[in-house]
């Protein structure tokens, strides 16, 4: 069950109605959406919900053991008995087949002739980030950063509130299990905000990611003849850049959004990452609940900044390398993340080696600019299926490739520009501001206008949208 369906749609009122009746206590409510969350997850493929049990009592019981337990040692079994099983499932249906390949190709180099079985395992959707999710709730635990929750329902209902289960944000623990306390039913105001949050991710979604800019992206990054010129090769790329945002902050956005519907709140996913100035302002911004987990659970630990630049360095890499990993399956992903490891290295030190300078406003802008090609060189190695795929897109941006074809119709090329304008645009003029203030200091009748333009635009795209990009993470 996708958001951007009419299935969604009677699915969320049905919950809605059920969470805003009199008639039923709270505790009856946190399992009507207990069960409902099940549902939403099991619309894909029932017995994954197995998987998705198995996390949640593994988990919850090692927590409770951790703090029952009378010595270090005992807690650490379970910590890592939780981290066994998680990374274990994560591993087994994410890498496996990764893993495989890889090995075959290892032993074809020495001169042995493997031919494995067929790898016929279906990837869970949404594995990646409940795993994250649950292995938060028993670090946390175990780091003594938090306490284990009091009650199973409000643990379970964690894990699986259909909300952030299937692509985020990455809840913690700390910030949606004490939400369970008491009751919570959204006012008026949040309804109305929250519908307004989930018109506007499916409008990203449905509308600028599904119907303006995928089109351009696969005409380019999926041609099966022909070497695209330099100007379809970066439209296409741009265009990418616009999709990627609009599927992945339109899915946060709808997902805040229907928190709040219910009552609940959500962290921001994304603050306009296209105005970042520099690299470590981009992570601050883009997917910010994966960059903070990534910080918290692997570069703090790795050694983060505190031993020196050389360490500093390679838990920087190894992060962004790991987070890279876990994006996909692929040695391209890996190149993607090692991209923004290095950006973030070299930003370190010319930061360490310029202290003190302040940049002016054109220089300041410049940056940002500058900031915004190099991210879309590496969505080249984000879309592209492969190296060699990625090497032809490389060398069209860079006017390099042989006799080249234009692929994309003027028309598309220019709605597609249009679109990578204004939300470029758009993410400078709200650089410092969030949306809430935006709204507020923007008259009524506009904001309900627009609003009414997105839906009617949504409901005439009905139909034509396809699965969430992140889904396949």
């Amino acid at each position: 069950m996708i958001f951007n369906s009419l299935t969604f749609l009677v699915f969320f009122a049905l919950v809605l109605a059920m969470h805003n009746a009199p008639f039923f206590s709270w505790h009856q409510k946190k399992i009507n959406l207990l069960v409902a969350s099940y549902l939403f997850y099991a619309a894909w493929n029932p017995p994954f919900v197995i998987l998705l049990w198995v996390s949640t009592v593994v988990d919850w019981w090692a927590a409770q053991w951790m703090v029952r337990a009378k010595h270090q040692r005992t807690r650490k079994i379970w910590m890592i008995t939780s981290v066994v099983v998680n990374i274990g499932m994560l591993g087994y249906f994410k890498y496996g087949e990764f893993l495989l390949e890889n090995f075959v190709t290892l032993a074809a180099s020495v001169g042995i002739a493997y031919q494995p079985p067929k790898w016929d395992i279906i990837l869970p959707v949404g594995i990646s980030f409940y795993t994250f999710a649950t292995l938060s709730y028993t670090l946390d635990v175990y780091l003594r950063r938090a306490k284990p929750a009091q009650h199973f329902l409000d643990y379970a209902l964690f894990v699986t509130f259909f909300p952030h289960l299937v692509a985020g944000p990455i809840m913690r623990p700390t910030e949606l299990v004490p939400q369970f306390a008491s009751k919570r039913r959204a006012t008026a105001h949040q309804l109305y905000f929250g519908l307004s949050l989930m018109i506007l991710g499916l409008f990203q979604k449905v509308v600028l990611a599904d119907g303006f800019l995928s089109p351009v992206v696969e005409k380019v990054y999926d041609a099966h003849e022909g070497v695209p010129m330099a100007l379809d090769a970066w439209v296409a790329t741009l265009a990418f850049s616009g999709q990627i945002f609009c599927d992945f902050a339109g899915y946060s956005t709808t997902a805040i959004g229907v928190a709040m519907c219910l009552g609940f709140a959500m962290p921001d996913n994304f603050r306009f990452p296209y105005a970042a100035v520099g690299f470590s302002d981009f992570w601050r911004r883009w997917h910010i609940t994966l960059s903070s987990w990534l910080r918290d659970y692997l570069y703090i630990p790795l050694g983060g900044n505190r031993h020196g630049p050389v360490r500093t360095y390679t838990a920087l890499m190894g992060t962004m390398l790991l987070g890279g990993l876990w994006h996909g399956a692929a040695w391209t992903f890996v190149v993607w993340g090692g991209l923004h490891g290095t950006y973030l290295a070299v930003e370190r030190w010319l930061r360490a080696r310029f202290a003190g300078w302040t940049p002016g406003p054109l220089a300041f802008v410049a940056l940002g600019l500058m900031t915004y090609v190099l991210v879309n060189i590496t969505w080249v190695f984000f879309r592209a299926k492969t190296f060699g795929g990625a090497s032809t897109m490389l060398q069209s941006m860079a006017g390099l490739a042989e006799k080249p074809v234009p692929m994309i119709a003027l028309l598309p090329m220019i709605y597609a520009m249009l679109i990578i304008s204004a939300i470029v645009g758009t993410h400078w003029w709200m650089r410092d501001k969030t949306l809430e203030i935006a709204v507020e200091r923007t008259p009524a009748w506009l904001v309900g206008g627009l609003l009414a333009i997105m839906a009617v635009a949504v409901l005439a795209e009905q139909g034509k949208g396809s699965a969430f990009i992140y889904f396949q993470f």
